[in-house]
């Protein structure tokens, strides 16, 4: 392959990067401001956040398309194609993330100045900034190809479904304690719900960098806890009659 071919090659994957790398602070930024806003019922950043997200949204269709370009016009094999296909992949996730820190930011709306029957900021602040580290944890260890960084990522998923379970139990039981709280401890529930799935696109994207740092596909499950998998069923099932 002609020099300059190769070097035209590269620039296309830093613009790729550079464009995670965007991408990333911007789903950062709304995953932090949801977070804030939650805790301090903060309505005006809520609102902020839920208008932030089209830029989000615009970054991946953008990502998408010079991927889909690149593809074409360099016919790239191997490695280089594992590269391209990485971004496309961390690029959907990373706008899946913005969508569930939007919908966090929804819920805050929802309850507008409502007052709270419960307290359970700690816990929700703890849940937030736990998934805040391991997305900015993944994205270095994608931006820096660092394999085993992706692999700690990866592994700590098991304390962030940890945290949402005793966070369920909790408002379960103010819940069971108190029927009137039940309508304010379901939006918070589902805003824990939220924060959770953030760890899963994050563990999504350490599963992506491993594979395009090392060519191998994570052998073994994911480290969910049992009762995760059990809360996550019991939340989507359907209703009866």
């Amino acid at each position: 392959m002609p020099q300059h071919t190769v070097a035209s090659f590269d620039a296309d994957l830093k613009v790729l990067d550079s464009m995670i790398g965007d991408m990333g602070d911007g789903a950062g930024r709304a995953l932090s401001g949801a977070t804030k806003a939650l805790i301090g019922r903060d309505v005006a950043l809520a609102q902020h956040v839920i208008g932030a997200d089209r830029a989000i949204d615009t970054l991946q269709h953008e990502i998408e398309e010079r991927a889909v370009q690149t593809i074409a016009r360099r016919q790239p094999m191997a490695v280089d194609l594992r590269e391209i296909v990485a971004a496309m992949r961390v690029a959907n996730d990373l706008e899946r993330v913005g969508d569930l820190a939007k919908n966090v930011a929804k819920r805050v709306v929802a309850i507008g100045e409502q007052r709270s029957p419960v307290a359970l900021a700690a816990g929700l602040e703890s849940l937030g900034l736990r998934v805040g580290e391991q997305l900015g944890a993944v994205l270095k260890a994608y931006r820096n190809r660092d394999a085993a960084g992706a692999m700690a990522v990866w592994e700590a998923d098991g304390a962030i479904d940890a945290l949402f379970t005793s966070l369920f139990r909790e408002l379960l039981t103010y819940m069971m304690e108190d029927p009137r709280s039940i309508g304010f401890c379901t939006h918070l529930l589902f805003c824990a719900k939220n924060l959770e799935r953030v760890g899963d696109h994050a563990t999504n994207i350490a599963e992506t960098a491993h594979f395009v740092i090392t060519g191998k596909i994570i052998a073994t499950e994911r480290p969910k806890a049992d009762e995760s998998i059990a809360i996550d069923a019991a939340m989507h099932a359907p209703r009866t009659s």
